[in-house]
């Protein structure tokens, strides 16, 4: 069975994902650790799962997302794995980090491989769907697990809420849109694992979130 494993770094409180199976192989999403604290968190959060990283991905390339790319990459010998839309997203990262005064302890790598809409993740006995879900960044990606009934939505949708739609390439209705036509058809009850905040499912959001009524 697969499974998620979330752990919150940075000052934006941000969700990162280890995604593994029976096999131990993981898929590690938008690593956020700032600080070596942080990375030694995370390392040893891995090892003591006796987890093998196999795949970076960042579901979209704001700086809060991305902080630990670089660590993940070398430690782990991976490249980064995104949407070619995000990649103005991703060369913009340290001058956000400068205008904004914000620290980032070491800049991301370039991305290796570029990953398309409705392709499949795979990994030790995993399959995760890809769900192209822009709106508040422009080539936002969500990973769905039929298997186990989640998805990977990054900061498309939070429990009650939505991302942010006014930084740039961000746009409210497309946002909307993905919701409704990429993640809404899932089903009521696929858990949604969000780049902020707690878990919710799809059901709950349908009920409960005031943007989506």
């Amino acid at each position: 069975m697969t499974q998620v494993l979330g752990l919150t770094f940075n000052a934006f409180q941000e969700n990162m994902y280890l995604v593994y199976d029976n096999t131990g192989e993981c898929v590690i999403f938008d690593p956020g650790c700032n600080s070596v604290a942080e990375e030694n968190t995370l390392a040893e959060i891995i090892e003591s799962k006796g987890l093998k990283p196999v795949r970076l991905i960042n579901t979209h390339c704001h700086l809060d997302h991305v902080f630990g790319n670089h660590f993940v990459a070398e430690k782990y010998g991976l490249v980064l794995e995104i949407h070619k839309g995000e990649v103005p997203v991703l060369e913009s990262v340290p001058r956000v980090c400068k205008t904004y005064g914000i620290p980032m302890m070491h800049q991301s790598p370039d991305a290796g491989r570029f990953i398309e809409a409705g392709e499949t993740i795979e990994f030790g006995e995993s399959k995760l769907e890809v769900l192209f879900t822009p709106g508040h960044s422009p080539a936002s990606l969500s990973f769905y697990c039929a298997e186990a009934a989640f998805v990977i939505a990054g900061d498309v949708l939070f429990m009650q809420s939505i991302g942010r739609t006014d930084l740039p390439g961000g746009n409210m209705d497309t946002l909307l849109r993905s919701i409704r036509e990429q993640i809404f058809p899932l089903g009521d009850d696929v858990k949604v694992f969000p780049g902020h905040g707690p878990a919710t499912t799809v059901g709950y959001e349908k009920l409960n979130n005031p943007f989506l009524s």
